[in-house]
């Protein structure tokens, strides 16, 4: 099959990110003799400093990986909870029924500073100066501006002089939107990280101790006096249409804190496919994978209507669960065991039939009957509230014409055969207006979390909000063999499916895989701010032929035609049987890059 880009092949280490620079960056570390956990923190700040409509240090992160010294795969959780001030009752209030998708009212914890640092620390081998140089470089020095964060710039620009000044003086410095490709620096950024390295290095030569201190420096010290200064003494438009102050703390900084925990797993056809818990979409994939274990994939053309029409109805049950069962488990009863039962699979599968189903069909479970109940209530009760700017995510599933991307990832596997998925998230620069003194915007997590009590992920603080975010890694007769994901918010687990299936059921190489034609459905209510839903919806790339969309069209699918090259983003990395290491990255947008040697 003709690939836009070679499958990338080496044995030394793979990095596969969704910016070139941040690639590049991942293996040079890998060069220097960092492990994969090194290379993906160092290649995931440089990220923030390229891509930072798509990502920033104010946001969150999982990351699922496999470490050769524990043999052991594990989740790294550095998604932050809600602050303790957000109560569903201190929202409505201020007479909000649907949290803001933008502003200080929509920020929980942010987490994934600490998360790289926890990684760093207990199985990486470099110091915070050596992952954090970098991206101080690239803030300092500067970096040739990706046109579409230009773009992005541009749209808010008349918003941020007259709401969020400290974000005007951020991203258009002189008071102009800067131009595409031009250098562009964020020197207070520089040198928010450069204290960060600097405080480190004061606690001596120990490096756990230095990491130690980085972490102290931003989850308790002077990163987080500046938060919490800007969340008491602010209050900023948001999508609401109002202007709001923040709930986030100081002390809701310093008592919490990343950790890790078991994967979520399914196993289908001498796979186990490892997410994290039902505090994200992740097993939302794993459902849909219990649901096609009983159809004959591999005799199904990958490019056919077939396929898209299976994939696409077993996807609506899926999702239809993660909307009626899916929270924060350590605070919220998830029955995840049962929802991927057999028994539960072989009902979820009869009801997939030749027409596209236009309905909400959660799993009815013992016990949880009211609960289902009063989650479809509230998906029928969603109303339209007023915008603002910066609403949502800048997902694709927002733009008609598909055309751009949101959120970022990385992968990489190395010489010793740890490897790492994670997909890093949220204070993207159109969430939040910027904290002056530090350089960078807040996250906007908590738009996830219903203001009606009694649902899995309502509003409670210290909870976790049923993220998106939902990196891959696969493992075949038991040996970890692959990671893979893409940004891309309620369509993440989609476009990964479509991946995997065609990898395991027809064969192709990665890059043969992610270059085939992509579909996703917005069927289900979005995650995201207004939390709309388009019953039967599924927008498909224009590359799978006007015969195949016909067909979708006649099986009642509202087929929304995207053009060629338009949708997901994804990225993956494999060590094969033979010892073989193999990356590959999506050409669309043309910002995704595989290196490896």
């Amino acid at each position: 099959m003709f690939t836009t880009r070679p499958e990338i092949k080496g044995t030394f280490g793979v990095v596969t990110s969704t910016h070139w620079i941040a690639s590049a960056v991942g293996m040079a570390i890998l060069e220097k003799g960092g492990n994969a956990f090194d290379a993906c923190a160092a290649t995931a700040f440089v990220l923030q400093i390229v891509e930072p409509h798509l990502v920033g240090p104010g946001g969150d992160m999982p990351a699922v990986f496999y470490s050769s010294r524990t043999n052991k795969v594990e989740v790294l959780c550095a998604q932050g909870p809600a602050p303790a001030g957000a109560t569903i009752e201190a929202y409505k209030a201020r007479g909000l029924s649907v949290i803001p998708g933008s502003g200080l009212l929509a920020t929980v914890v942010p987490g994934a500073f600490d998360g790289w640092m926890l990684l760093l620390k207990e199985h990486g081998s470099m110091r915070p100066r050596d992952v954090l140089e970098p991206a101080i470089y690239y803030a300092r020095e500067g970096h040739p501006m990706l046109p579409r964060v230009s773009e992005t710039i541009e749209g808010q620009a008349e918003f941020f002089r007259k709401e969020w000044p400290t974000s005007a003086a951020t991203w258009m410095p002189g008071g102009e939107v800067p131009k595409p490709n031009a250098l562009f620096r964020n020197l207070v950024l520089a040198d928010t990280y450069e204290r960060i390295v600097r405080e480190a290095e004061a606690a001596g030569g120990d490096r756990e101790a230095q990491i130690e201190a980085a972490r102290a420096a931003w989850m308790k010290g002077f990163v987080a006096e500046a938060i919490d200064r800007f969340c008491r003494t602010t209050e900023v438009m948001d999508a609401s249409g109002h202007k709001n102050g923040g709930v986030l703390t100081g002390h809701d900084m310093a008592t919490w804190q990343a950790s890790f925990e078991a994967p979520q797993t399914y196993d289908y056809h001498g796979w186990t496919v490892a997410k994290q818990r039902p505090w994200g979409q992740g097993p939302a994939f794993l459902q849909t994978l219990s649901i096609l274990k009983g159809f004959d994939i591999g005799k199904l053309d990958p490019k056919g209507a077939d396929f898209v029409h299976l994939v696409i109805e077993s996807m609506k049950l899926a999702f239809a669960d993660r909307e009626a069962y899916y929270g924060d488990p350590d605070v919220v009863d998830v029955p995840i065991d049962a929802l991927l039962s057999e028994e539960n699979a072989a009902q979820r599968r009869a009801l997939i039939g030749e027409a596209a189903s236009l309905e909400m069909r959660p799993s009815i479970l013992p016990g949880f009957e009211a609960q289902v109940e009063a989650g479809l209530a509230q998906l029928a009760s969603i109303g339209k509230p007023q915008g603002g700017a910066g609403v949502g995510e800048p997902t694709m599933a927002h733009l008609r014409t598909a055309r751009r991307g949101d959120t970022v990832h990385i992968d990489v596997i190395d010489r010793w055969g740890n490897m790492i998925s994670s997909t890093p998230s949220g204070g993207w620069l159109q969430s939040s207006p910027v904290v002056p003194e530090l350089g960078f915007p807040l996250n906007s997590r908590a738009q996830m979390f219903w203001l009606t009590p009694g649902l899995p992920s309502s509003l409670a603080p210290g909870k976790r909000p049923r993220t998106t975010l939902t990196p891959s890694l696969a493992l075949y007769d038991g040996v970890p063999r692959m990671v893979f994901g893409t940004p891309g918010g309620d369509q993440q687990d989609q476009w990964q499916l479509s991946l995997f299936l065609r990898k395991v059921h027809h064969g192709f190489n990665l890059q043969e895989a992610i270059d085939l034609p992509l579909f996703h459905t917005n069927h289900f209510p979005s995650s995201f701010f207004p939390r709309e839903s388009r019953a039967g919806h599924l927008m498909a790339e224009e590359s799978f032929g006007e015969a195949t969309l016909a067909d979708l069209r006649r099986r009642g699918h509202a087929v929304e035609v995207a053009p060629a090259w338009t949708v997901g983003r994804l990225t993956a990395a494999e060590k094969g049987p033979d010892g073989i290491l193999r990356a590959a990255a999506t050409p669309r947008l043309m910002q995704a890059y595989a290196v490896g040697r």
